[in-house]
C-alpha cells in the first residue's frame, strides 16, 4: 500500500506541478518561510490528515506538519485541524492537492457516519462498493473505513460476486454457481462467493443450489426484503443493495439483514468544505 500511496503522490504532484508552480516561483523568494492552518469551514468527520502528512514528507521533508485532530474524528465549523509551517513555496505547491484528498475523504467520511447514525442500535454493517474514482479507490475506501463503514471487495480479483449478467451469460444460476466452484477448485482458491438475486424467484433457486457465502438482494422492496429474511432464515449472510437512502436505511436494516451496500457513499461525494488560511 505505501508503494501505491506514493506512486499516487507522485503522479498527482507532477499532475498540478508539471514544470514548476511558476505563480509562487515568481511572487515568493526561495528561502521564505511562512505557517499556514487548516480550517473547517463545517462541520464534518474529518478524513485525510493522515494523507496529508505523507504528501508533505514527500515533497519537502523539512515542513513542520502539527495536527490537532486525527482521521476519524468529529470537527466543528471553524476549528483549526492542523498547522504548516516552513518553505513558502513548498506549502503552496502542495495546497491544492492536499486540499482536493482531504475534501474528498472527509465528504465520504461524513456521510458514511451520517448514515451509521442511522442505525445506532442495530447490527447491520454499511458496505461500501466499486463505483469510487477511478485510480483513487485505495482513497475512497479508506475514507469510508474512517466514517465507521467496512469494505466490500477491493476489485473484482478478491472475491467472486456474481451479478445479473454473470447469471444470464453463464445460462443460469444453477450454471453460474457451479463454474465458479469448478474454477476456485481447479485454481485451488479460496475464495468467497457472493451472488446477487433480482426477486424471490432467484432466491429460492440459490437457496436449493447453495455452495455460496453471501446472498445479495438487488432493488428489493422493504417488503420483499422482509420474506427474504424470513425465507433464508439465517442460512447466509445477506446484503441489500439498491434505492437505499438516509430516508429508508433503517427501515431496511430493521428487517434483519446483515449488510446494506451504498453505492452514494463514493459515486455522489459532497466535498468537505475546508480553507488553507496563512497565519
Amino acid at each position: 500500500m505505501e508503494k501505491i500511496i506514493n506512486d499516487f503522490i507522485k503522479k498527482a504532484l507532477y499532475e498540478d506541478i508539471g514544470s514548476g508552480d511558476i505563480t509562487s516561483i515568481a511572487c515568493v523568494t526561495k528561502n521564505s518561510q511562512g505557517k499556514v492552518e487548516l480550517i473547517a469551514k463545517e462541520n464534518c468527520h474529518i478524513a485525510g490528515i493522515e494523507m496529508a502528512r505523507k504528501i508533505y514528507n514527500f515533497y519537502d521533508k523539512t515542513l513542520k506538519f502539527q495536527s490537532f485532530y486525527a482521521d476519524g474524528d468529529s470537527v466543528k465549523k471553524n476549528k483549526c485541524i492542523f498547522t504548516l509551517s516552513g518553505n513558502q513555496q513548498s506549502i503552496l505547491a502542495t495546497e491544492r492537492l492536499v486540499l482536493n484528498c482531504m475534501q474528498r475523504m472527509s465528504g465520504i467520511a461524513t456521510k458514511t457516519n451520517n448514515f451509521l447514525i442511522k442505525l445506532k442500535g442495530l447490527k447491520t454493517k454499511i458496505l461500501d462498493t466499486r463505483k469510487t474514482c477511478p485510480t483513487i479507490r485505495f482513497l475512497d475506501k479508506r475514507a469510508v473505513k474512517i466514517g465507521g463503514g467496512e469494505n466490500h471487495r477491493s476489485g473484482l480479483y478478491d472475491c467472486i460476486m456474481i451479478k445479473d449478467n454473470h447469471i444470464d451469460f453463464s445460462g443460469g444460476i444453477k450454471n453460474a454457481i457451479e463454474n465458479c466452484r469448478e474454477y476456485l477448485k481447479t485454481e485451488n482458491k479460496k475464495i468467497n462467493i457472493i451472488i446477487e438475486v433480482r426477486n424471490i424467484q432467484e432466491l429460492n433457486k440459490v437457496l436449493k443450489y447453495g455452495k455460496i457465502d453471501r446472498i445479495l438482494l438487488d432493488n428489493f422492496s422493504i417488503q420483499n426484503t422482509q420474506k427474504a429474511v424470513k425465507i433464508v432464515d439465517n442460512q447466509y449472510p445477506l446484503e441489500s443493495s439498491g434505492n437505499i437512502d438516509a430516508n429508508n436505511i433503517r427501515d431496511y436494516a430493521m428487517c434483519g439483514v446483515n449488510y446494506i451496500s451504498i453505492g452514494a457513499l463514493t459515486h455522489s461525494v459532497k466535498n468537505i468544505d475546508l480553507s488553507m488560511v496563512c497565519i
